[in-house]
């Protein structure tokens, strides 16, 4: 059994001990954040049947996924990096979820380019949780506005995503993401990422980001 296999099946056992302790209900979808690592390490988890993978770069997506995604139509590819609007027509041809909506102009130009190309992304809003200067993301205080814009923009919103302050207690703002996530009705809510997984968890989050913990510490 490959390394990214056996890494991934400690994950799951990990995560169902903590579901089970919680007394929670739900299974989390792990997104294997693969950028930056070759298709040797991904395919052992193609061929073990894990869906959802996730990608920080177009331009990577779209020369490492392309021959997969038409062999293997059940795997789901995340854009979980920042995208920038030059961008989005590509990303839309090899992307099935964006969990980094962090702008108007942004959301607007997913708007043309799907009803151009007659495909519709599943998104997550990106909330700038910790009020960093140097994040992307929605304010807290303007999310109710801008989820009611992308509505009027017939966009396809999941839920919302953060990216908690680096070195600091996750838990905190993964609470008030739930928080803000519930009030919005949404069912889905992105964030856990490999250090911070298992607190996700505890604040429902449906879709964990994890990367290093899968493949190994990038070069």
């Amino acid at each position: 059994m490959h390394q990214t296999v056996k890494n991934l099946l400690n994950i799951k056992a990990e995560i169902k001990t903590k579901l089970d302790q919680l007394k929670y209900n739900y299974l989390p979808n792990i997104v294997a954040v693969s950028k930056t690592f070759s298709l040797g390490h991904i395919l052992p988890l193609i061929e073990h049947g894990h869906v959802h993978f996730g990608e920080n770069k177009v331009q990577e997506a779209l020369e490492k996924w392309s021959e997969i995604k038409k062999k293997n139509k059940n795997i789901k590819l995340h854009m979980v990096g920042k995208l920038q609007t030059n961008k989005v027509k590509s990303a839309l041809q090899i992307f099935d979820f964006i969990h980094s909506l962090d702008n108007l102009k942004l959301a607007k130009k997913i708007s043309d380019e799907q009803k151009k190309h007659q495909v519709k992304p599943k998104i997550f809003i990106q909330i700038n949780i910790g009020n960093e200067v140097q994040k992307s993301g929605i304010n807290k205080t303007d999310i109710y506005d801008f989820y009611h814009q992308c509505k009027n923009l017939d966009l396809d919103i999941l839920g919302t995503m953060c990216l908690p302050p680096y070195n600091s207690n996750s838990k905190k703002f993964f609470f008030e993401t739930e928080q803000i996530n519930n009030q919005l009705k949404f069912k889905e809510l992105s964030m856990g990422m490999s250090h911070d997984y298992l607190s996700a968890i505890e604040h429902s989050a449906s879709y964990l980001r994890i990367g290093s913990k899968i493949f190994g510490e990038r070069g």
